[in-house]
């Protein structure tokens, strides 16, 4: 469990969401989905993005880390695009 209580018990997804969503009513944040989800899908594309100079090897941690059984999968769930990981690979120099 990543998040715990004070009292020792574990949050589950949901009252994390409600937690995110009075941190986001208490300041005004505008954005738009704002949830454990978006958090892990977030994370995830910074991962990629910090990595560009090892996308492959950060697609297939993160894949395993996300429990997907591929890295089609967790290109299509970070919502890259075919050009976006062309453009990496022209920044490799062999």
């Amino acid at each position: 469990p990543i998040l715990v209580s004070q009292k020792g018990t574990i949050f589950t997804v949901q009252r994390i969401n409600i937690i995110l969503k009075e941190v986001k009513k208490k300041y005004r944040l505008k954005i738009k989905n704002f949830s454990c989800h978006s958090l892990r899908k977030t994370f995830g594309r910074q991962v990629y993005n910090m990595n560009s100079d090892n996308a492959e090897l950060a697609l297939v941690k993160l894949m395993e880390l996300f429990n997907h059984s591929s890295v089609a999968i967790t290109k299509r769930y970070l919502g890259l695009r075919q050009e976006e990981i062309l453009q990496t690979y022209d920044c490799l120099s062999f």
